[in-house]
């Protein structure tokens, strides 16, 4: 598993009422427990791939904690808009196909319902529709590019 994969995990964990999350994929399995409260050590994670043939000895990996790593921003660089997020784990697509025109570029206009992109899940095109009013001041994610469930997508600036 990728070291941003595992990042993203530890940010679910402390975003989250949550104190452990195990995941398997693949013949790998890991698993990240949150720490007790007060403590300012990094988590530990722990990866086991699991081989048919031998059996795996587990590794350990210090991993620092998403607000050490993260940088810190100042109020006055702080994105301002409302953002619109994925419901689902997929692929960002900004049109209906590889042809045709983008459905929003940043500066236009869009209303309630308006067709903004298609996320692909389980090759099944989705179409995310928005839910607010207003003009997109960012784009967040490149074309084709995986998204999480409730990633952010678009920032809107209301009108």
């Amino acid at each position: 598993m990728k070291s941003a994969k595992i990042l993203e995990l530890v940010k679910i964990l402390e975003s989250h009422n949550i104190t452990e999350i195990e995941v398997s994929r693949w013949g790998s399995k890991i698993r990240i427990a949150k720490m007790a409260s007060g403590r300012n050590t990094p988590e530990t994670v722990n990866i086991v791939s699991e081989d048919v043939n031998k059996s795996a000895q587990p590794q350990f990996v210090e991993v620092a904690s998403i607000s050490e790593t993260q940088p810190k921003v100042s109020k006055g660089e702080e994105e301002k808009g409302i953002e619109i997020k994925t419901p689902i784990v997929g692929t960002f697509y900004k049109a209906p196909s590889p042809e045709a025109d983008p459905y929003v570029k940043v500066g236009d206009h869009i209303s309630v319902g308006q067709a903004l992109c298609v996320i692909e899940a389980m090759k099944i095109m989705n179409v995310i529709e928005s839910e607010v009013s207003g003009k997109i001041v960012k784009e967040l994610v490149e074309n084709a590019q995986p998204v999480e469930y409730n990633q952010t997508l678009f920032l809107v600036e209301p009108s």
